[in-house]
């Protein structure tokens, strides 16, 4: 037989074991078997061996796995092609996708990924169906497509049950009990509000205030001779406090407006009646320092009537009373009316159950952390008892009055002063008393939760908003590109992309260097709303940014200084103290720290901050002033030069100077002189009444008539146009 045909028979033959024993694996699952000799009669002269050597073991392994795995693709392919169906346009994204995922997800195809990633600075050449992309470049994509995303794991998030808590129903009038009225002195800033508590408790308040400025609000019972008690409130008069002023006539059953008889009715003194009659609270009108010679109680009352407070001697139920807190006299008179209108409300409270009442103050201590003064306005408190108040709680560990002096309990109408929070609350959360610890924190855990939920119900808003600006801004671009091919599409985009990445860094440079960071530290909770409102007001971003990095009460902290350096800021503090430790690490690290008492101090202080950040303003100042009389030209070399022939009429020429060409009231040149000349000589100054020819630093034709103004540019610092009102 030709020794050819046997060789390429031997060769088929051995194919043929080699597909068998291929078969036979697969069907077993089992890619370690050992190979075997198989005999076949396949040719009439005999059979033939094949030996194992022709195909190894590891060959046929290798050439086996592969099929299983293109098996396993083409399933794993099967269920990816499955489309995830939208609800309502809304793309379910996680925080790592690949390119085809994200474009199943979104129901299109990947080349509109990849058309819409031509608007990013993401290099598409670089991009692959498999390659990941971030959580950001996800967000963009979709908004950009006109859709809407949402987190994979908030689909899971079931609602949760509402854990808050409430207040209790009203109490059977059967258990209502008498309690001392609340009452808040309002009025103008230094119109005798402190002075007036000063003399009915015999305390020397006034004095300890600086500036004779009330800073915050203060609480105190007031005991009469006849054994009646009274709860003051002392409200701040000062622009600033508005917000406190209001929030001391929401838990008050009356108001003393304190009026200067030779001031009259002022701006806050028109504020606090808005605040009493948004209140539906009642007045009495304390007329103070009436014992000045200037005095005139009449002009105040009759002042009053056009704003709808009319005294009981016009017709009116708003009892008018004559003091003068300095020197302690109709005082009695003031405190009996006071008694007199909380019989006639007959105020009366349930002193049982769990505890309610407000916040008016909060502030942090050193020693004892954060405090709070609160009114008590139902049941009675006593230490070891649980509240909440806005996202925190406490456990009462201590309770103290308006001296210091800590007491057992707190009976409705009673101010005082609680410790054990576990963070410092708001000025104006309301209190309330929950059954254990674990009950607090449910509450706490349910408001923050609600608050998370209105935050990113605000966020959602403000994304859908940012989404209509994309489409309509992708459709235009569209329609701009829609005559150039991809290709091109690519270069143009590609061009404005890079652009754009090297103007950012410089726009964010420029906007830093003119941007003020300031960090606020107040030592109560209310100064520090104060301030903030104030800066609220701050309305001129253009000239130079105002961002607060940080708020808080307390003193100057390491953590301050930290800020402070890592924002290039400047620390504010209002009756606050930063130690010698603190002051030098401050100086060592180049940190501003401003501590101020009185609160107008510190807003002139920030004021002149903003200032510093304003760039200089070039001022022109006119030195000397010429008139063209003449006009010729000079020949130098090859080259004409027109010289104008001056005469001065203000002031000097001075060569070194700035010179600027006005015709016709325009400004048609700005510059120096080349040459300066009186008759022949090269001179520097020319004088008021002197002739003089001069030729500028460019080739300008003069005008007879034309007037030559000789200046100098001084650098003046610049001041901010922001108002705070006061």
């Amino acid at each position: 037989m030709n020794q050819g045909l046997l060789l390429r028979f031997e060769n088929l033959v051995q194919l043929r074991g080699a597909c068998q024993q291929l078969r036979a694996l697969s069907s077993r699952k089992v890619c370690g078997a050992r190979w075997k000799s198989v005999e076949l009669s396949a040719h009439p002269m005999g059979s033939f061996p094949l030996h194992p050597q022709l195909w190894p073991e590891h060959r046929l392994i290798s050439a086996a796995l592969p099929q299983c795995r293109h098996l396993a693709t083409k399933e794993e392919t099967k269920k990816k092609k499955k489309k995830i169906p939208l609800t309502k346009g809304e793309v379910e994204i996680r925080q790592r996708m690949t390119v085809e995922e994200l474009a199943q997800a979104m129901g299109k195809d990947i080349d509109h990924v990849y058309e819409v990633l031509l608007y990013t600075n993401i290099n598409v050449d670089s991009v692959e169906p498999d390659s990941i992309l971030s959580e950001d470049h996800i967000k963009m994509i979709v908004q950009k497509s006109g859709m809407k995303y949402k987190s994979a794991k908030l689909k899971e998030e079931k609602e949760r049950k509402n854990t808050d808590a409430v207040k209790r129903p009203p109490a059977d009038p059967a258990v209502l009990t008498p309690r001392p009225p609340v009452v808040t002195i309002l009025g103008h800033v230094d119109h005798g509000k402190t002075t007036l508590l000063d003399s009915l408790r015999k305390t020397q308040v006034a004095a300890m205030e600086a500036g004779g400025i009330t800073q915050h609000i203060g609480a105190f019972i007031v005991h009469m001779p006849s054994g009646e008690k009274i709860t003051f409130l002392d409200t701040p008069g000062h622009a600033a406090f508005s917000a406190m002023r209001a929030r001391g006539t929401n838990v008050t059953d009356i108001v003393i407006l304190v009026v200067a008889a030779e001031d009259g009715v002022m701006q806050q003194t028109i504020e606090s009646i808005q605040h009493a009659r948004n209140a539906g609270v009642p007045l009495i009108l304390a007329i103070n320092k009436c014992d000045k010679p200037e005095a005139d109680p009449e002009r105040v009352k009759k002042e009053l009537l056009a704003h709808d407070v009319v005294c009981e001697e016009f017709g009116g139920d708003v009892q008018a009373v004559n003091i003068s807190a300095l020197k302690g006299e109709n005082l009695m008179v003031l405190a009996e009316a006071t008694v007199a209108l909380a019989e006639m409300l007959e105020l009366k409270a349930d002193a049982t159950g769990l505890v309610e009442g407000t916040i008016i103050e909060s502030r942090k201590d050193k020693g004892k952390g954060p405090l709070t003064t609160a009114i008590i306005q139902r049941g009675t408190l006593r230490k070891g008892c649980v509240l909440v108040a806005g996202k925190t709680w406490a456990k009462v560990r201590f309770l103290f009055d308006e001296n210091g002096k800590a007491v057992d309990a707190a009976s409705p109408g009673t101010p005082v002063e609680i410790m054990g929070w576990k963070e410092s609350p708001s000025a104006g959360d309301e209190i309330l008393e929950v059954e254990s610890e674990q009950r607090a924190q449910e509450v706490v855990a349910w408001r923050t939760y609600v608050e998370q939920q209105e935050k990113m119900k605000k966020d959602l808003e403000v994304i859908e908003a940012k989404q209509k600006e994309h489409r309509v801004e992708y459709e235009k671009q569209q329609q701009k590109l829609a005559h150039l091919t991809w290709r091109q599409r690519k270069a143009v985009l590609y061009k404005a992309n890079k652009q754009l990445m090297f103007s950012r860094p410089k726009e964010k440079t420029e906007m830093d260097e003119n941007t003020l960071s300031v960090i606020v530290k107040g030592d109560v909770d209310g100064s520090v709303e104060a301030i903030l409102n104030i800066l609220d007001s701050y309305d001129c971003e253009d000239e130079c940014k105002l961002d607060i990095v940080y708020f808080g009460m307390g003193d100057i902290s390491e953590n301050d200084i930290s800020l402070a350096e890592a924002f290039n800021g400047v620390i504010f503090g209002f009756s606050v103290k930063a130690n010698e430790s603190i002051k030098k690490l401050a100086d060592k690290k180049g940190i501003k720290i401003k501590l101020h008492n009185i609160i107008y101090k510190l807003i002139e202080d920030l004021k002149d901050e903003l200032n510093s950040r304003l760039p200089p303003a070039l001022v022109e100042t006119t030195v000397g002033e010429a008139s063209v009389l003449d006009t010729f030209s000079v020949t130098v070399g090859k080259t004409k030069i027109p010289v104008a022939g001056c005469r001065v009429h203000k002031g000097l020429l001075d060569r070194k100077m700035k010179f600027k060409l006005i015709r016709n009231r325009d400004v048609i040149w700005k510059g120096c002189l080349s040459s300066l000349k009186h008759h022949k000589d090269d001179v520097q100054v020319i004088k008021t009444g002197m002739d003089c020819g001069l030729s500028l630093d460019k080739n300008l034709e003069f005008s007879i008539g034309d007037e030559i103004i000789c200046y100098e540019e001084k650098e003046v610092q610049q001041t901010t146009s922001w108002d705070p009102g006061f």
